[in-house]
């Protein structure tokens, strides 16, 4: 029985430090790509719960993940366009109240097994000129329709271009597109990555 509570608290513990080791490597994309515009959609009722559920417009992502998009970042500025990102983590609670609005596996991970966004190494993004004004993309952020897949054909040519244009460059720097959202996109590494639930209050607070 001793040796058996040793062993939960060793693994207790294991788990604690873990997870902190794991906060010590999500970072504000800010630091790293600071001129990178935000749109956070979930820091407002611009988005399909239709209230805020972050309590700020930041940005958080694992730190090789942010080195990467800021890759992305400049090869798109030499071909006229830059990110505007609209997610990046967002901790396990948030992903459970989306859930219980939309409990669709199709589009909103299902919490129970969380997801790539839960552990810093997912984002949605879009693409822009580099004066920061809108182009033609297939759908807005979180259409929850087959215009939003990432083959759908059916659209103006200019919105399958500037799809790809993102597309390819975020596969260039070694970013995975999903089939049922053009805007997301997921770094390798992920699978063995904790699930996270750290507020964004606590990771402000650490910078």
């Amino acid at each position: 029985m001793r040796f058996k509570f040793h062993t939960i608290i060793i693994t207790v513990l294991w788990m604690v430090f873990n997870c902190f080791c794991q906060e010590s490597k999500l970072v504000d994309i800010k630091d790293i790509i600071p001129d990178v515009i935000l749109d956070i959609r979930y820091a407002t009722t611009n988005n399909f719960t239709g209230r805020p559920l972050y309590p700020s417009a930041d940005c958080f992502l694992a730190k090789d993940v942010a080195i990467a998009l800021r890759n992305v970042q400049e090869e798109l500025k030499r071909q006229g366009y830059q990110l505007k990102i609209f997610d990046g983590y967002r901790p396990l609670s948030v992903q459970k109240e989306m859930w219980k609005v939309f409990p669709n596996p199709k589009y909103i991970a299902n919490p129970a097994y969380g997801s790539a966004h839960n552990k810093g190494y997912a984002m949605d993004l879009t693409i822009v000129a580099l004066d920061g004004s809108s182009v033609l993309m297939p759908t807005d952020f979180d259409e929850f329709s087959i215009k939003a897949h990432s083959d759908y054909k059916n659209l103006p040519s200019l919105a399958i271009k500037h799809r790809e244009i993102l597309k390819k460059a975020m596969v260039k720097y070694g970013f995975m597109p999903i089939k049922t959202e053009w805007w997301h996109f997921t770094y390798p590494g992920y699978k063995d990555k904790p699930v996270l639930d750290i507020p964004f209050e606590k990771l402000k607070s650490r910078n």
